[in-house]
């Protein structure tokens, strides 16, 4: 199989599956060919150390990369369509100590092909209600669990009265609707930088792709004070925890009160026949409120509330997910 032909067939695999990424390893004798899906790391496929070194210096040439380069870090993107969806592929190549070159493809759905399992959601009505007004919506969760397909698609609803900009770093979902600008360090193009620009285009909602450090906690935080909808993400383990995480970037509780309108965590558990989101959410009254017993200390920043066991209580009963698939994410 020609290096062009392996490479379709293996990301029509890939798409099927609905995989984030497909890796190309080398191993002790040629290559794996594993995935990354909701369920976790699938394997794909084996090749020779030929058929691998013939499809990595494909892809690189097709991405416009370096070919004769096997051992720095390479970063590429490349525009496919496989089986009639258009998918955008953002590469990573790097090569190990003994000159193997491995390389990471993440596949860039459009918002369209991944967006369904949210909207059919029952807790959706509720999630989108965080975005009623200006101010902060963090989503947390860990890596893979669609918090950016849940950010793109809130936003997606407000498209049609709204003007819709993205910071992010990199872009993760294709969307054309929207202005999405990529932050770019080497360029000048930091987070603060294109806030910047991003102000002069008035927008009426922000995505900034995620919440990682102090600089781009402050960008988040002065956009949502300006009087924008922003949305974005953070990892914390709860709804709860994104205000203490927030806390620990160096962000005063005063502009927490001010800025956010909501915060949200989410999990993609493994459904009988798709995954299925579950939410945990909380408003800017239930983590301000003296009378809230999430502003008061009374409930740990890690535990989960009422609304996320009602949720895999009713994806139980409705068939969606086995009842030990539920019982395993109970704690979130």
């Amino acid at each position: 199989m020609q290096p062009a032909e392996k490479l379709r067939h293996t990301l029509t695999q890939a798409i099927a599956k609905h995989a984030s990424d497909v890796y190309f390893f080398p191993k002790f004798q040629g290559y794996e060919i594993v995935c990354h899906t909701v369920t976790g790391i699938e394997k794909m496929g084996e090749l020779s150390c030929e058929q691998a070194e013939q499809l990595i210096a494909y892809v690189k040439y097709e991405a416009n990369m370096s070919i004769s380069e096997r051992r720095r870090p390479q970063l590429g993107a490349l525009h496919v369509r496989v089986d009639k969806v258009q998918v955008h592929l953002r590469l990573s190549t790097v090569g190990d100590f003994q000159d193997r070159e491995s390389m990471v493809i993440r596949i860039i759905y459009a918002l369209a092909e991944v967006s369904h399992a949210v909207r059919q959601n029952k807790q959706w009505p509720a999630i989108r209600g965080l975005t009623n007004s200006a101010g902060l919506v963090v989503l947390s969760g860990p890596m893979g669990s669609g918090k950016t397909t849940t950010i793109y698609q809130l936003a997606h609803e407000r498209q049609t009265d709204s003007v819709v900009l993205s910071i992010e770093d990199p872009v993760e979902i294709e969307e054309p609707d929207f202005l999405q600008l990529q932050v770019n360090e080497l360029a000048g193009m930091t987070y603060d930088a294109l806030l910047k620009l991003a102000l002069r285009h008035r927008p009426d909602v922000f995505i900034i792709g995620e919440i990682r450090d102090e600089q781009t906690a402050r960008v988040a935080i002065k956009a949502a004070l300006s009087g924008h909808l922003v949305l974005s993400t953070v990892h914390a383990q709860s709804a709860l925890g994104v205000v203490g995480r927030l806390t620990q970037l160096g962000i005063a509780k005063n502009d927490l009160e001010q800025a956010i309108a909501g915060v949200c965590y989410q999990r993609l558990l493994p459904g009988r026949q798709q995954p299925v989101t579950i939410y945990d959410w909380l408003t800017r009254e239930e983590l301000f409120s003296e009378a809230s017993p999430f502003f008061n200390g009374q409930q740990k920043k890690t535990q989960m509330t009422r609304r996320w066991h009602d949720a895999l209580r009713v994806a139980v009963d409705d068939g969606s997910v086995a009842p030990e698939v539920a019982q395993r994410y109970q704690a979130g």
